[in-house]
């Protein structure tokens, strides 16, 4: 027979109700111990009855469980009370930026020339001041950039010179070099063809081809 659940409320019959309590202290005081044995936990178990009975259990010392779990208390509030005082300075930052963004915003529509009605004659004198120093400052990084443009201009001018040089002089060679390579081939030609004349030594009047004898 299966046995009926009981309802979650207090029991109007004091007999009942002691019973019951009897018979739940002792279960809870087993499982208890069961608990400190079997998982190696420190348990401590404090029940009053409704008589104002003590009823405990402690694994170790009760002494020392409470007193870890005094301590234990303590740091988890010390955990919270800075995590509340973290979360309060965030949101206190956040809204220091929130406004430092709204004032940032303001100014730069103010010097794209945009709500300026409600601007007074002191704001727009120190904007005007703070668009000539933006302005002088723009000017003088051009100036710096054009200068460097320059720099590395002549210095790419004095590497093409340099190559320019380089490369007239291999020419000159070159040239030279076929100047001499032709010249000592048009010797060889000459020496060539001078070298069939007959060169030997006769004495006496020339003798003509086509004399009769």
């Amino acid at each position: 027979m299966v046995r009926g659940k009981a309802q979650m409320r207090r029991i109007e019959n004091a007999t009942s109700r002691q019973v019951t309590f009897s018979k739940r202290r002792n279960g809870l005081l087993k499982k208890a111990f069961e608990l400190s044995v079997l998982c190696d936990a420190q348990v401590a178990l404090i029940v009053f009855s409704p008589r104002g009975k003590l009823c405990e259990f402690a694994s170790s010392s009760m002494e020392e469980t409470i007193e870890r779990y005094r301590n234990q208390v303590k740091e988890v509030q010390t955990e919270n009370s800075a995590t509340v005082e973290d979360v309060q300075n965030l949101r206190q930052e956040a809204e220091i930026m929130g406004n430092k963004i709204k004032v940032l915003e303001l100014s730069k529509r103010k010097l794209l020339g945009e709500g300026l009605g409600s601007s007074t004659i002191e704001e727009l004198q120190e904007l005007e001041h703070q668009l000539e120093r933006s302005l002088c400052i723009i000017r003088a990084r051009k100036m710096h950039d054009y200068s460097e443009q320059i720099e590395e201009l002549r210095a790419k001018e004095k590497l093409l010179a340099s190559q320019n040089a380089m490369l007239n002089g291999k020419c000159l060679v070159q040239t030279k070099e076929t100047t001499d390579e032709r010249r000592a081939n048009f010797q060889t030609l000459n020496f060539g063809e001078s070298s069939d004349v007959d060169t030997g030594l006769f004495i006496g009047l020339p003798v003509k081809k086509n004399q009769t004898r």
